[in-house]
């Protein structure tokens, strides 16, 4: 009785196999719609780490159900046809675990970035570029990792894989100078901050000059204001005066207006009423340094000038303060019935006659 059902089974071992496959799809289904319900049930709670948990999870564990169930159904088939696959299969498991383990901790690693920055969650967000910075020695830790397990699941010896790269890890430096340059040089943006993801930068020394959008192990990606990304080196920063206008805590209005040589009763009037003006705009940080003097005699203009500082950084809204400003200061030059002055020239002549020209040649003979 029983060899006939082994013959029976081994006769028709595609439709045992078609059904484990069919089995193993309808499991998968059921572990998908179980993750739309513990997300769900995550999602209405105040916990953000129990919804990375599950959103990291969710594909490889459905990635997982598909391995270890065909690979059951391969085990099965090797059994009816007499091919000995024990072994391979038992590998492919092994390193399909890490591989899904290493997946499910890297999904885990992308999650839990967004939820040390996010301000909406945390009342004090970690800075964006740590964590990534963070997030990126981690993720090299886990893929090292992964591949180290790896090989020896495969048989390879661990220590002999460190020995060569201690050996050749000399050979590799000198052939990746600038590549390890970069490393480092990534490395001390992330220690010193002297800019991060988002910030505006410039640089006098070079033409640079733009809004931060990644900090990699190689290349700072900078989007210039003419939206086209301009990649750095990150040795680059080593050697470069790197100017961070987006940590400044005030905006300088700097102006230096003239005004007519006839108007100069009216220039202590005028100054002290652009300086009256200032001390009391709205937009004007007046415990920061505050001048408005009488400063030139100018080749055609009497000048004075304005230093002081505005509340706002933001580059847009200042130039809306500045030019309010100035609108201000030239109704206060126009009350004082003066005028703004621009490049004049006044030829004074001598009274008196002036001596007849000799008359040309032509003149004579008429």
């Amino acid at each position: 009785m029983l060899e006939q059902f082994e013959s029976h089974f081994q006769q028709y071992w595609i439709f045992w196999v078609f059904g484990i496959i069919f089995a193993v799809a309808l499991i998968n289904l059921a572990v998908g719609r179980l993750f739309k319900l513990l997300l769900k049930r995550a999602e209405s709670t105040k916990n953000l780490w129990d919804d990375a948990l599950i959103l990291a999870l969710n594909r490889p564990v459905e990635w997982a159900v598909w391995l270890f169930g065909l690979n059951f159904a391969a085990l099965v088939t090797a059994q009816l046809t007499g091919v000995e696959w024990l072994e391979f299969l038992s590998k492919v498991n092994q390193i399909g675990l890490i591989v899904l383990i290493a997946w499910s901790l890297l999904r885990f690693l992308k999650r839990a970035e967004r939820n040390v920055t996010s301000p909406d969650h945390l009342r004090k967000p970690m800075d964006l570029s740590t964590a990534l910075a963070i997030g990126k020695l981690l993720q090299a830790s886990i893929i090292l990792t992964a591949v180290l397990v790896i090989l020896q699941t495969l048989g390879y010896s661990i220590s002999g894989v460190l020995a060569f790269g201690g050996i050749g890890g000399i050979a590799i430096g000198f052939a990746a100078r600038d590549m390890l340059a970069n490393f480092f040089g990534a490395f001390m943006i992330y220690l010193d901050k002297p800019f991060s993801v988002g910030d505006w930068i410039r640089s006098p020394d070079q033409e640079i000059e733009g809004t931060v959008e990644d900090i990699g192990w190689r290349r700072t990606v900078i989007r210039t204001f003419d939206k086209r990304p301009l990649y750095v080196p990150n040795a680059t920063f080593s050697t470069i005066s790197v100017e961070n206008p987006s940590r400044m805590v005030n905006r300088r209005i700097y102006e230096t207006i003239g005004l007519r040589y006839d108007d100069v009763a009216t220039v202590e009037q005028i100054v002290s009423e652009v300086k009256k003006m200032l001390k009391q705009h709205d937009e004007i940080d007046t415990n920061q340094t505050m001048i408005v003097n009488f400063n030139a005699f100018g080749p055609s203009s009497l000048d004075f000038f304005i230093y002081t500082f505005t509340k706002t950084t933001d580059w847009i809204y200042f130039h809306e303060v500045k030019q309010d400003v100035l609108l201000k200061v030239a109704k206060i030059i126009a009350d004082a019935g003066a005028e703004i002055a621009y490049p004049t020239q006044t030829l004074h002549l001598a009274e008196g006659e002036y001596p007849k020209l000799p008359q040309s040649p032509i003149e004579s003979a008429q």
